[in-house]
């Protein structure tokens, strides 16, 4: 059994089983009413038509990763939980094409999201014609922080025998790293500027609104991205070579 047989399945449970068509109606319905405010506001000049499709694209994202996170960490724990864990080990089957293809499954709730947001960004930015960069900076950018952060949540779903510890653990980490993109007037140097860059949703969310907003070249401040790409590189790294090591039954834990 392939990475590929093991996603297809993964896909099929999340898509076909009806959460993801679920959190995906949900998650329009926000942008909707999202982009109605936006582009009903008649005093709308040229920066803020950019401002909102800034905006709309950074509530994509953090939505979008907020759903990968969340079906990450139920990956590997709620088989624990469900008592399934140990039939999925009896198939032949790699564990490191089980933890790929979890993974892989995961990803496509935020590449649905982003194909979801493409129309109210069409919408919102059709004026000053930034629709498209926008597409590309949250592709390109998004899928470095999902990527990121849907690694960390199998490394915390594998670690955990609860699946409502797992979900609490990476909450708790999700809101650590969007804590600090809240703060109103964070400052632009010292501590300010390092609390921005070493933070992967922080640092991407100011390199999108920077390009998009501020008129920014994709090249002026490519530093912005060392954060999630590290964390995306650190976190499937460790994934994919301690893949057959974390995929185990805990002591305690027996299938049902």
């Amino acid at each position: 059994m392939t990475v590929q047989v093991v996603a297809g399945q993964e896909c099929k449970d999340l898509w076909i089983g009806g959460r993801g068509p679920l959190l995906l109606l949900a998650y329009s319905i926000l942008l909707s009413a999202m982009t109605y405010l936006a582009a009903t506001n008649r005093a709308m000049n040229f920066l803020e038509q950019r401002e909102a499709v800034n905006l709309t694209l950074q509530v994509a994202l953090s939505v979008g990763v907020l759903l990968t996170l969340l079906v990450s960490a139920d990956a590997i724990s709620g088989e624990r939980e469900r008592g399934t864990l140990e039939s999925l080990l009896l198939t032949p089957v790699g564990r490191r094409a089980i933890v790929v293809g979890k993974l892989t499954a995961a990803m496509t709730l935020w590449l649905a999201c982003l194909l979801v947001a493409l129309p109210y960004l069409w919408v919102l930015g059709r004026g000053v014609a930034v629709a498209g960069s926008a597409a590309l900076l949250g592709f390109c950018v998004g899928t470095l922080v999902a990527l990121g952060l849907g690694s960390l949540g199998l490394l915390i779903s594998a670690g955990t025998n609860s699946n409502k510890t797992s979900l609490a653990i990476s909450l708790l980490v999700l809101l650590i790293f969007f804590a600090p993109t809240q703060i109103p007037a964070l400052p632009k140097t010292g501590i300010g500027e390092f609390l921005t860059r070493a933070n992967p949703v922080g640092s991407a969310l100011t390199y999108i609104a920077q390009v998009l907003v501020s008129h920014r070249s994709w090249t002026d401040n490519p530093t912005y991205l060392a954060a999630p790409a590290l964390l995306a590189a650190a976190t499937l790294t460790i994934l994919i070579v301690a893949g057959p090591k974390i995929i185990k039954l805990n002591a305690g834990v027996t299938s049902s």
